[in-house]
């Protein structure tokens, strides 16, 4: 297949989701039965995102003219695909077919259904996609590997993969830096940055600085929208815990009634939890911000806009590692 045609067929897959006919329907439900975190309005949120941004054909020619797509022997690439929220993936995996190289695919056990789909369909629609796109649990013998996992797997993917091109993503997480006069609209914009996916992504928002004297009142009334995850047992679970911690070891914190607020310096928070701590200026915490690498994304003054973080665009690379560029330099 060449370039158009790899950009065609995906352009065909966006077609597909749109229309959202009854197989993908029964795919949708399948996974939340496998993965109850995987609710259908958050597999709808992540498929719309995903046309939005990626499955355009314009979004795709212009994203691919921008880079020096080699026309030699296609190398084999190993991918091993995080599961945190749905089709989380699916952008490293466009990245490896687009760029022409094999995507040899271990899924995540958490998100396994809709991709897998995908790629029947791909092939059903082309035969020849199957030489590019490739699901198995054996990753030897790749030209190189991009790999998602914890901080802790990611020490095994370092070891593993030390001796090929790679690309190994740990951690990471978003925060916000609020000045104290945001519109309650824009409050509204950033918990929706917090809570979607039940803010389990590596873009939402896990931590807020905000300047001495803030009045929480506000935010915490945004935030109240999101109560509503408590009726999911699984949720109510972790908040449960994280209540119970806290008042057992007498830490202060603001309940909104289903999300904890506390005051800690991590930018990593729990599920259910919101960390903040203060500031005095916000110029110089920019800048010592665009220095932890933990960082995925800042939300607010000088960084990605209210309401956004959970759709980025196709040139939004995870860590700002350029996928394209690292496949097209192979």
């Amino acid at each position: 297949m060449d370039l158009d045609q790899r950009i065609a067929l995906m352009d065909t897959l966006g077609k597909y989701l749109l229309a959202n006919d009854k197989a993908l329907q029964q795919v949708c439900l399948e996974v939340e039965q496998q993965n109850p975190w995987f609710s259908q309005p958050f597999i709808a949120l992540a498929i719309k995102n995903i046309v939005k941004h990626f499955l355009q054909k314009k979004i795709l020619e212009d994203w691919a003219a921008s880079y020096p797509i080699p026309q030699q022997k296609p190398k084999t690439i190993g991918l091993t695909l995080a599961g945190n929220i749905p089709m989380v993936g699916f952008h490293d995996l466009l990245c490896v077919f687009i760029s022409g190289h094999k995507a040899v695919v271990k899924l995540s056990n958490r998100d396994e259904k809709l991709l897998t789909h995908f790629i029947e369909k791909l092939i059903a629609w082309e035969p020849a996609a199957a030489g590019y796109l490739q699901i198995s649990d054996n990753l030897r013998n790749c030209d190189a590997y991009i790999a998602t996992g914890s901080n802790n797997s990611a020490r095994y993917f370092e070891y593993y993969f030390q001796k090929y091109p790679h690309i190994i993503r740990r951690n990471r997480t978003a925060a916000a830096i609020l000045s104290g006069s945001e519109a309650p609209e824009a409050l509204s914009l950033l918990a929706t940055d917090m809570m979607q996916y039940y803010g389990m992504g590596c873009r939402n928002v896990t931590h807020v600085f905000v300047p001495h004297g803030y009045d929480f009142v506000p935010l915490i009334h945004a935030l109240k929208a999101y109560n509503y995850f408590t009726e999911f047992h699984k949720y109510k679970n972790n908040y449960d815990y994280r209540l119970a911690l806290l008042l057992m070891n007498g830490v202060p914190y603001m309940d909104t009634g289903g999300i904890l607020l506390i005051e800690n310096e991590s930018l990593f928070a729990p599920m259910s939890c919101i960390h903040y701590s203060y500031y005095d200026e916000a110029d110089p915490l920019i800048e010592q911000l665009k220095h932890r690498d933990e960082l995925q994304c800042l939300v607010g003054k000088e960084g990605v806009p209210f309401g956004s973080t959970q759709s980025p665009a196709i040139t939004d690379y995870a860590d700002q590692v350029d996928t394209m560029q690292f496949l097209c330099t192979l």
